[in-house]
């Protein structure tokens, strides 16, 4: 099993839009084989001074997947090519982090 942490910082007036877009996504992400979890998700106040905010314009995609087989035949599934050309230019910058579960 892996996890996904993928930070969007989006161009300041894209941010409903490139919602919009992924909601529209999140069913056929979820209903592929390998998929235990997609969603998209921003920074929320906590209290916690270790906190680090994203900033406003920055949401995060958090996956879990069976294996890096399957998030890599997810990126080539055809609605997430359809996906990237929707948001084409929505996004200043993307990050990517894959992680293993030690424990």
């Amino acid at each position: 099993m892996i996890f996904v942490i993928a930070v969007s910082v989006l161009e300041a007036d894209c941010r409903e839009k490139f919602i919009a877009a992924v909601k529209e996504n999140i069913p056929l992400v979820r209903a592929e084989n390998g998929c235990i979890s997609y969603s998209l998700a921003c920074d929320c106040e906590s209290g916690l001074s270790a906190q680090i905010f994203d900033g406003e314009n920055s949401v995060t995609f958090v996956e879990c997947w069976e294996s890096v087989e399957h998030l890599k035949a997810h990126l080539q599934a055809p609605h997430m090519n359809v996906f990237r050309e929707k948001v084409k230019g929505m996004r200043k910058s993307s990050s990517l982090k894959v992680l293993k579960v030690l424990a």
